[in-house]
């Protein structure tokens, strides 16, 4: 009796927490040293198409989190039923109901910001970051880190695409938009040069190339605080 009460005990205290410190780096990492877009370099197509305006960027931000967390969840609870040959096309198949559930909601009430992201929304199903996560993590872990997994690399995706639209916006457009706010903005009126100010909008950074950029400017300066992610 005394030895299973023990084993029992021990096996209890190897249940890891689901806010054990290793877990924990899975919603840390992602931010900075291990962010998917800045030091992996992946999911930039988005980075760099849909970040003239932040209302676009926070849409599309929620809709690739929304789609890894229930991708991850669901390929992880399914991972010791799904075949190994066929475990891509399995994927697939997840990620693309849940975008298009995504492509439903946002045509039923936000149509504007959807007919601006167009074909951005269905890309989201070749998405590098949400098929490496379901291929390198859900489908070797439990549901529970398999979500914090999402929801870490989710936010680090989130964060590079609302810190390029905002520069770009404030800079190009001299306003921030806000989905159900319009464009707010930024600058008083009296500052542009059109009502004898002395400021006039930077063109140049709501076209692509400078979103570009920015991230490079964002990848330097990662680099600059952390030189160990610099290549050699």
């Amino acid at each position: 009796m005394s030895t299973e009460n023990s084993t029992a005990t021990s096996a209890t205290s190897k249940r890891e927490s689901l806010f054990s410190k290793k877990n924990k780096r899975l919603l840390k990492d992602p931010l900075g040293d291990s962010n998917p877009i800045t030091i992996q370099v992946l999911g930039i197509c988005s980075a760099l198409a849909i970040t003239v305006q932040l209302q676009q960027a926070v849409i599309m931000s929620l809709s690739v989190l929304f789609v890894m967390i229930g991708g991850n969840l669901i390929v992880s609870m399914l991972r010791n039923l799904i075949p190994d040959r066929i475990r891509i096309i399995v994927q697939l198949v997840i990620i693309a109901s849940l975008v298009i559930i995504v492509d439903e909601v946002l045509k039923a009430y936000l149509p504007d910001v959807s007919e601006k992201l167009s074909v951005f929304v269905g890309l989201i199903i070749t998405n590098c970051i949400i098929m490496g996560r379901l291929e390198a993590f859900a489908l070797a872990n439990k549901p529970g880190p398999s979500v914090l997994d999402a929801i870490g690399n989710g936010l680090g995706y989130a964060w590079i695409l609302l810190a390029v639209s905002v520069v770009r916006e404030i800079f190009g457009s001299g306003a921030i938009s806000m989905p159900g706010m319009g464009q707010v903005k930024f600058l008083p009126e009296g500052w542009f040069i059109s009502a004898g100010g002395f400021y006039e909008n930077n063109n140049l950074m709501i076209l692509p190339p400078m979103a570009l950029v920015v991230v490079g400017v964002i990848i330097w300066i990662q680099r600059s605080r952390n030189k160990a992610l610099i290549e050699s």
